[in-house]
């Protein structure tokens, strides 16, 4: 790292469906970032289609990147380094992240730094609280991946827990197609669960028996399946509200009293 006061990085994401670029200085202040989101396409098809994402972040990464060193007021000149999402995620729409990086950091001489994913979502925290400073616990509860780890130090990770089968984000996917909401289920079962009561069903949570950290979402789905196929053996009516709110409790009860017990048994006095 430069001796100078400001390390500018210019930051390239592709990992799923969204090309992104941002310029960032010493690590917690954003200075510029761009999204282009490709939301609206696949929701025709109930999901993220991979081939498609990869075509769109081609068409948009150079544009998302110009626009990204415009809105910082800067140029590739002033940039230290270059940044990239080098997994997990899509194989290729990260490719398209990392080829495109690659070339910049070889044409402007500038260092590329691999960023891994799940790591990038921990030190999103530092962005959003500038004073944050490990050790802390943190809970990763993104589309694909539910981590619980434990932050030593900057760049020192131990894993406590991890998901079994489906991520959070994944069950929540697949419990929206089952109730007829679509994609993408977060922002819908969310707005879903508003209109409904979350003590109307009482959905099982699965334990793993070897680690009481790790997490595991897929008998969700087959429990909201298997309630909805009971009602309509009944003839009873089906209240989409009603599993909406009672299957997003059940997932976030998960989630909250896994990291409250680590917290306590680690005595970490910070939570992210």
């Amino acid at each position: 790292m430069s001796s100078k006061e400001e390390v500018k990085i210019l930051a390239i994401e592709s990992s799923c469906d969204e090309t992104a670029a941002a310029v960032v200085v010493n690590g917690r202040e954003v200075r510029s970032n761009v999204i282009s989101s490709q939301i609206a396409l696949h929701t025709l098809y109930g999901g993220v289609v991979p081939e498609i994402a990869s075509r769109k972040h081609i068409e948009k990464i150079n544009q998302v990147i110009t626009q990204a060193l415009e809105d910082a007021d800067t140029t590739l000149e002033e940039i230290d380094a270059i940044g990239v999402t080098y997994g997990p995620g899509l194989v290729g729409a990260l490719l398209v992240g990392v080829a495109e990086a690659k070339a910049i950091a070889y044409a402007a001489k500038k260092p590329l730094v691999g960023v891994h994913h799940i790591e990038g979502h921990i030190c999103a925290n530092y962005i959003e609280n500038k004073e944050l400073e490990p050790p802390f616990l943190c809970l990763v509860a993104s589309g694909g991946h539910t981590h619980l780890v434990k932050v030593a130090d900057y760049g020192k990770y131990e894993i406590i827990g991890r998901t079994r089968d489906d991520a959070a984000g994944e069950a929540f996917d697949k419990v929206a197609r089952a109730i007829g909401l679509g994609y993408p289920g977060g922002p819908k079962i969310e707005k879903k669960a508003k209109e409904g009561n979350d003590k109307a069903i009482v959905f099982p949570k699965a334990k793993v028996a070897e680690n009481p950290y790790d997490f595991s979402f897929s008998g969700f789905k087959s429990a909201v399946l298997n309630y909805i196929n009971g009602c309509k053996m009944k003839r009873q009516e089906i209240n989409e509200a009603d599993i909406a709110a009672s299957f997003q409790k059940a997932v976030i009860d998960v989630l909250v009293e896994h990291a409250v017990h680590a917290a306590k048994e680690y005595r970490i006095d910070k939570f992210a």
